[in-house]
């Protein structure tokens, strides 16, 4: 409780000596507050345009082409636009489209208006829901309108600017990849058909070396076997033909011997078969059983021409003629005889190439190596070429896409306007803040005066200075005059603190009935 006593004594105390020194209150409230009144007054209104848009990032198309084209994040490229937008050089576009830049005779003042946009305009998000809002103040409202609209117009295209660029960037450097991936497919193919025709004579038509080695390798192997088997088969059938003597007409002793044919039997067979038929539908006399038997006669006499031709030879060693069978056996015998000559034929033909590779068993692995790298070339090569094509669709699926249907929608939720009454400058609060600022700063010396000089208000006060002990006090003799001196100067000070007050009255009810003018007329 004493602690707090002494506290409020001790402010009592500044309180006085501040009041002691009242007279530097008044010198600089005087010399602060009118030149700040002034100053307020003077101020050009500001007038103030703002535009509001919504940015709408879905788009039906996306989820319909995922998988198909070239699809980009609607919401990552406004995000950037946004933080791009105010860029020195999208400025100097705002200054130039809001003609500012006539203003400026030289180049230093235009970048002087430059950087006055660059740090007046302002663009800020509301946050997940796209909504942006664009602002800007100026003494000129028409100004204002202008450079908010030229940034909301720069903002749009320049997003809309940005896809486009993005995408038309992109198929330029695909076309081009492509062209450059096309000449060295064709290099590629000129270098393998260059190789394939120097080496046509040695490469293997298909497969490697070793494969086709193997291959002929295999069918000289079942060639041989044929052979074989046809010579048994002629073997045996003359075997069969010397001990067969009878001479009966196409007789067969048994089922295992061989039969006769001739190249009419199956067509002699069918005619038969369908003359048949045709009686079972028709008479004798109908024209197609007639035509039918015709033919069979013919046929039959030719079979009959041909087997009289063959029973008229006579057997190998020219002494005993053919009987019937031995005729069959000899026409076997004979078609036997030309399997094995063209087996034979074959056999000589793969050994030749069997040999002819064989000898080239040093050379043919490294042209096949060249090869195979002739061609892992061309692949990769050719591989990326097609997929570079069907990026190039894919990106101009994406651009025919964008072109039909915008990824990015603008909605202008609110137009720049023209202000028709100014935001600022607060001169209310600028009168009120010059009017605390002039009594303040007096204040403010009048209490560091007091410290630096301090005059003794109480007689306690010098008990804390000395150390001499006080035994009374003594009043001025001519008090009267004192407190008339201090009634005064109290006079003088409000005198002068009310002229003040009485300034920013004014000021202030001036202000409050501009404002309430300016709302009635709007």
């Amino acid at each position: 409780m004493q602690d707090l006593q002494q506290t409020l004594v001790q402010i009592l105390d500044y309180v006085k000596g501040i009041w002691i020194k009242k007279r530097y209150v008044m010198l600089f409230s005087w010399l602060i507050c009118p030149i700040g009144f002034i100053y307020v007054a003077t101020l050009p209104d500001q007038y103030a345009s703002r535009a509001q848009v919504f940015v709408d990032t879905r788009s039906v198309l996306q989820p319909l082409l995922r998988g198909l084209a070239i699809q980009t994040n609607p919401d990552q490229e406004i995000q950037m636009m946004a933080k791009t937008l105010l860029s020195r050089s999208n400025v100097e576009i705002i200054a130039r489209e809001s003609d500012l830049d006539i203003a400026a005779q030289t180049e230093a003042q235009f970048e002087g208006i430059v950087s006055e946009l660059v740090n007046s305009i302002r663009l800020s998000s509301t946050g997940r829901d796209n909504i942006y809002n664009i602002s800007y103040e100026n003494k000129d409202a028409i100004v204002a309108q202008k450079v908010v609209k030229e940034t909301l117009d720069l903002f749009v295209e320049g997003a809309l600017g940005n896809n486009r660029r993005d995408t038309d960037t992109a198929g330029k450097f695909l076309e081009e990849q492509i062209a450059e991936y096309e000449s060295r497919l064709s290099e590629a193919e000129q270098r393998v058909a260059d190789f394939k025709r120097q080496y046509n004579d040695i490469l293997p038509l298909s497969g490697t070396y070793y494969a086709q080695l193997q291959r002929l390798q295999g069918e000289l192997e079942d060639t041989q076997l044929q052979i074989k088997q046809t010579k048994q088969q002629i073997d045996s059938l003359k075997s069969q033909m010397a001990q067969k003597k009878s001479s009966d007409s196409f007789g067969v002793t048994n089922a295992n011997e061989p039969v006769l044919r001739t190249r009419y039997d199956d067509r002699i067979r069918g005619l038969e078969e369908q003359l048949d038929t045709l009686k079972l539908r028709f008479t004798d006399k109908h024209p197609d059983v007639i035509e039918t038997k015709a033919l069979l006669e013919s046929l039959e006499a030719a079979r009959t021409k041909e087997i009289d031709a063959f029973l008229n030879e006579s057997d190998e060693d020219g002494t005993q003629p053919l009987n019937d069978l031995n005729r069959e056996i000899k026409l076997e015998v004979s078609r036997y005889q030309s399997n094995l000559a063209a087996l034979e034929v074959k056999e000589t033909d793969v050994k030749a190439k069997i040999a002819r590779l064989e000898s080239k068993v040093d050379l043919i692995p490294q042209i096949e190596a060249e090869n195979t790298a002739l061609n892992r070339d061309y692949a990769i090569t050719k591989g990326k070429y097609e997929e570079l094509l069907s990026r190039k669709e894919a990106a101009d699926l994406s651009r025919r896409a964008e072109v039909s249907s915008e990824e990015l929608q603008f909605r202008i939720i609110e137009p720049p306007l023209v202000p028709k009454r100014p935001s600022g400058p607060n001169r209310l609060i600028l009168y009120t803040a010059v009017l605390i600022i002039g009594f303040g700063s007096g204040i403010g010396v009048a209490f560091l005066v007091s410290q630096l000089n301090p005059i003794l208000i109480r007689p306690k006060q010098l008990l804390q200075i000395a150390d001499y002990p006080i035994w009374g006090t003594v009043t001025h003799l001519d008090l009267s005059e004192i407190k008339r001196k201090n009634r005064n100067r109290l006079l003088i000070f409000l005198l002068s603190s009310g002229s003040i007050v009485a300034m920013y009255a004014v000021l202030a009810a001036a202000e409050i009935l501009n404002i309430h003018l300016l709302g009635g007329l709007l």
